[in-house]
């Protein structure tokens, strides 16, 4: 196959967009092998992901429409995305599709691929929690990747032995790394500036909230909150930082319990490198998000994740995070432990970073660019 090889990169959510990144620019750096092509799908989530696309400095080749639905609506997200995609693959005529993750992005070009025969590459493969509903959608979104995907690329050796497991070929499994570790090294910044910790006193500990996933919304979120606000109005040294999610829902609950309470800052979602740098300032996190999960060990800094189960075993293993739920007693036992026992903070603080040394994607394109070589 003839140099440069054509990637076509499909993503519609600002963590796909933040791992995907380092992978872009590293093919941006080599033209003479490399000629990146960006697929964007979003709906609601729209304006965070221009954002991040507007931070990363990339931009789209090609837009699959999914205005007018919503984040819930998996049948329809689908069946657009696959017939908008299947035009796109028609007129770009790509080398090869990578994906990264488990969104309906991922699975949607999983099934447009192996339609047109077109080799698949999976950055962050192999991830389970081996329950279909939990996280739902994304587990089983992975899972139907994996099954179709040429390339695994997996960021740990946990999630190659869970693609062993399920009998997919070793030949076509490599341990990369997590590309977003590539995104942290670069984004971290000495001389950070911010108004909003300007406005803490220095001996105030703080503690990072966020909380979006659709699993979450409602009483969940609802608990979470009102557990938050309590744990604050009883530590007068403790500031609470939440980027609240641009959700209709979101937004009223977070105002309705959250809102003009002292010491709880209520902000803007914000771009990746000032999410990274303010974290990297702060105590601990409390999250229900995945790619914070990989993010903040290499940043060495605890995190409490707020959901039944983790497809990111590798970070509970290592203790740098822990699953607490959504359950108000064992939230408040986890914060109150972090605040007060400073061995067992110092335990997950310094937990070893399982998900890669920042070179994930270097390793990726030398073994796609070997692949495509021989076809």
């Amino acid at each position: 196959m003839q140099k440069p090889f054509k990637i076509m990169l499909l993503f519609g959510t600002r963590a796909e967009a933040i791992k995907l990144a380092p992978i872009i620019e590293q093919m941006k750096r080599d033209p003479s092998t490399w000629k990146p092509s960006i697929v964007i799908a979003a709906q609601q989530r729209r304006p965070l992901l221009q954002q991040t696309m507007e931070f990363l400095n990339l931009t789209a080749d090609f837009d699959l429409d999914l205005s007018g639905l919503k984040n819930t609506d998996y049948a329809e997200q689908l069946s657009q995305l696959i017939h908008n995609l299947d035009n796109v693959i028609n007129a770009g005529q790509p080398d090869m599709l990578l994906v990264v993750g488990d969104a309906v992005t991922s699975l949607a070009a999983s099934l447009v691929s192996f339609y047109n025969h077109l080799p698949l590459g999976h950055v962050e493969a192999g991830l389970r929690t081996y329950d279909k509903y939990l996280p739902f959608p994304d587990e089983m979104h992975r899972r139907i990747t994996d099954n179709l995907a040429d390339l695994y690329f997996a960021p740990t050796t946990r999630a190659r032995d869970n693609l062993l497991s399920e009998h997919h070929s070793a030949q076509q499994i490599y341990v990369t790394g997590n590309p977003v570790i590539d995104s942290v090294k670069e984004r971290l910044t000495t001389n950070f500036q911010s108004d909003l910790l300007e406005q803490i006193p220095d001996d105030h500990r703080i503690i990072i909230l966020t909380m979006q996933r659709v699993e979450s919304i409602g009483a969940p979120m609802k608990r979470v909150f009102h557990t938050m606000r309590d744990i604050v109005e009883t530590n007068e040294d403790v500031d609470l930082i939440y980027p609240v999610y641009p959700n209709s829902e979101v937004m009223s609950l977070a105002d309705e319990v959250l809102g003009n309470k002292e010491r709880i800052h209520l902000i803007q979602p914000l771009n990746h490198g000032d999410f990274l740098n303010l974290a990297a300032r702060c105590d601990f996190i409390v999250t229900d998000s995945g790619g914070i999960q990989e993010e903040a060990p290499a940043i060495h800094k605890p995190v409490l994740l707020l959901r039944e189960k983790t497809e990111r075993q590798e970070a509970v293993d290592v203790g740098a995070v822990k699953v607490v739920g959504t359950d108000p007693t064992s939230i408040q036992q986890a914060v109150f432990t972090l605040l007060n026992d400073h061995k067992a903070y110092k335990k997950m603080d310094q937990a070893e970073n399982p998900f890669g040394d920042g070179h994930a994607s270097e390793r990726i394109l030398d073994i796609i660019e070997n692949y495509l070589s021989k076809k």
